[in-house]
């Protein structure tokens, strides 16, 4: 007979995944245990398995809830319902807002990605383009006589984007959203001003 799932079993998931991101970034997931995992969530070992079967599933869970999420939240601002700069400027605060709360799933991604199998790194790699290609684009749209022919510079205007963004959480930790809207429109006021001068 099969065992029925929990009312709670999408919660209590989130739950291990949140915790886990937890232990992971600040014991480094090599050196992170199930044990420790348990300790963290509050539960037993046995039941974190009854949800995942192992370290590396737990793993990819967290970067796959993390990623696609981000993904979805990046990729659903509208070209067509903004101009080309209110859009950059959107996409830059929906990244800021989706990172809020999120600190220890970024360090997991910084610096466990490369322990899953590759066929999962591909995966998740493959949201991260996608996220790439939505900023590359809404640069592209904001200057296109700066940007025609010029793959390289627009590969790294992009990259810089992300390198603003990326690392707020290291010297700006649980800063709240008016405190990440307020750093998205410096952001984006940089980037805009900076293209102009390209």
């Amino acid at each position: 007979m099969a065992r029925t799932i929990a009312k709670d079993h999408d919660q209590k998931r989130t739950q291990i995944l949140k915790s886990a991101a937890k232990v992971f970034a600040e014991a480094g997931y090599d050196r992170a245990s199930m044990t420790q995992l348990a300790r963290e969530c509050g539960i037993s070992k046995a039941n974190i398995y009854h949800y995942y079967d192992s370290k590396d599933a737990v793993l990819f869970g967290i970067l796959d809830t993390y990623l696609c999420d981000l993904r979805d939240r990046v990729c659903g601002v509208e070209a067509e319902v903004c101009g080309p700069e209110d859009r950059l400027r959107r996409i830059v605060s929906e990244i800021m807002l989706a990172y809020q709360g999120a600190d220890h799933e970024h360090q997991v991604q910084i610096s466990a990605m490369g322990a899953l199998p590759e066929d999962q790194q591909k995966l998740l790699r493959a949201y991260q383009r996608e996220m790439v290609q939505v900023v590359s684009s809404a640069l592209a749209a904001v200057a296109p006589e700066v940007f025609e022919g010029e793959t390289a510079k627009l590969r790294g205007a992009t990259m810089s984007v992300f390198g603003m963004l990326n690392w707020y959480y290291m010297w700006n930790s649980g800063a709240g959203s008016m405190a990440r809207e307020y750093y998205a429109r410096l952001a984006a006021d940089l980037v805009l001003n900076g293209i102009k001068g390209l």
